[in-house]
């Protein structure tokens, strides 16, 4: 049996920060969440390989919350780290900020916790190193997402058993501006 290598979350620390031109925005003139959300799994890809020394594929985008938005001329940095970890997968917690270069205004505009996978040259699940919590925050993290594990569970077991056709189905919607017809 293999002895279980450690390794300290801030091994999986990664940062990158860009400046947002015309070219990233949406038709409103924000930067556009599509772009964002690619820079997301580069951080991710990069944190989740750097930890576990594979290459590694987004299995899952858990969350994605964004809070403000980011102007034309902000330089954002995007700051990822691996909050958990299973046999091949890891959890990678990412915080996005919006710098006012001018000002030197920030302001927090996304989190969000992408699910990697370690594959091996073969293309298989790769086993991953257990993780080394170091402190209060690494803590907290890690805790976190056994909760979001848990209700993702919850959730794909209730979308399993839940009756659509049933009057319970129909008396939820009844709340709703929703009107069932024949298609």
């Amino acid at each position: 049996m293999q002895k279980t290598i450690y390794k300290k979350v801030s091994t999986s620390s990664i940062s990158i920060s860009e400046l947002m031109l015309p070219s990233h925005t949406n038709f409103s003139g924000k930067i556009h969440g599509g772009y964002i959300l690619s820079l997301l799994d580069q951080v991710a890809f990069a944190s989740a390989s750097k930890f576990s020394g594979y290459y590694c594929v987004t299995a899952s985008v858990d969350r994605v919350d964004f809070i403000n938005p980011i102007e034309v001329g902000e330089l954002v940095t995007l700051k990822a780290c691996v909050n958990y970890v299973g046999n091949s997968s890891m959890i990678v917690g990412i915080r996005v900020e919006a710098e006012n270069i001018q000002t030197g205004r920030i302001k927090h505009c996304n989190s969000s916790y992408f699910t990697m996978v370690a594959k091996d040259r073969e293309g298989n699940n790769a086993a991953v190193p257990g993780l080394e919590l170091c402190d209060e925050d690494d803590i907290r993290r890690f805790i976190n997402c056994l909760k979001q594990i848990e209700l993702k569970k919850e959730r794909d077991l209730h979308e399993e058993k839940f009756n659509y056709s049933k009057a319970e189905a129909f008396s939820i919607l009844k709340k709703y501006p929703v009107v069932i017809s024949a298609s």
